[in-house]
This record gives C-alpha cells, sequence and structure tokens, in this order.
C-alpha cells in the first residue's frame, strides 16, 4: 500500500468498556479502517486518564478491572480519513476525534524486503 508523505494522523479516544454491539468499540473501529482500506491503526492503553466528564480512570491495584482510556490511532491521506469519519457516527462512546498533519518518514519498507528476500 502506498501512503503519501504528507499524511494525516487521526486519534479517536475511547475506553477499552466501550461497546459496539456486543464487540469491543476499539475492534470494531479498527477492523472497520481495515475495510476502508486505511493504511493502518493502532491501539493504544492508557494508564491513566480523564475526560469530558472529569472522571479519573486509572490502572492501580485495586480497580485494574476498571475501564481503562484507549486512543485509536490511524494514519492515511487526509481526505481517506476525513470519509472515514462519517462511519464513526454511527458509535456511541467515542470521545475526542483529532486530526492533524503528519509527514510518513518510513513506511514497512524493511520488512517487505526481508519477505522478498
Amino acid at each position: 500500500m502506498e501512503v503519501p508523505r504528507q499524511a494525516a494522523l487521526m486519534r479517536i479516544y475511547t475506553d477499552e468498556g466501550a461497546r459496539a454491539g456486543h464487540k469491543a468499540l476499539f475492534e470494531v473501529i479498527v477492523c472497520a479502517a481495515r475495510d476502508a482500506g486505511l493504511a493502518g491503526a493502532t491501539v493504544l492503553r492508557g494508564p491513566m486518564g480523564f475526560g469530558h466528564s472529569h472522571h479519573i480512570h486509572t490502572a492501580t491495584i485495586l480497580n485494574l478491572s476498571m475501564s481503562l482510556p484507549l486512543v485509536i490511532e490511524i494514519v492515511d491521506d487526509e481526505a481517506k480519513l476525513r470519509a472515514f469519519l462519517d462511519q464513526l457516527d454511527s458509535f456511541e462512546h467515542i470521545g475526542l476525534v483529532t486530526l492533524e498533519k503528519v509527514e510518513v518518514l518510513h513506511y514497512g519498507a524493511v520488512a517487505e524486503r526481508r519477505e522478498g528476500a
């Protein structure tokens, strides 16, 4: 897949307890991004955070089963990410969504060379 050198990074903030039907919301979003042909997505789990409710979510020994913050990062062409944003409207439990311009310096070329070697 070809990723433009001048791309964009979308960050979707949610928490690991958020659901979309019977599946975890983060899983549904990542699969939707893949199905949409986006370049890549990563889910990052945060040990502590808060959002618009100002309720602190933290990973202490006493509440490890609590729902920790998650950030889903997706990188691709800005127009593709803006189009993907329309799919997110159907999901509840999505917090902040941001978009910023990024410069892609490397995208999997080393792994591709190793596979072809």
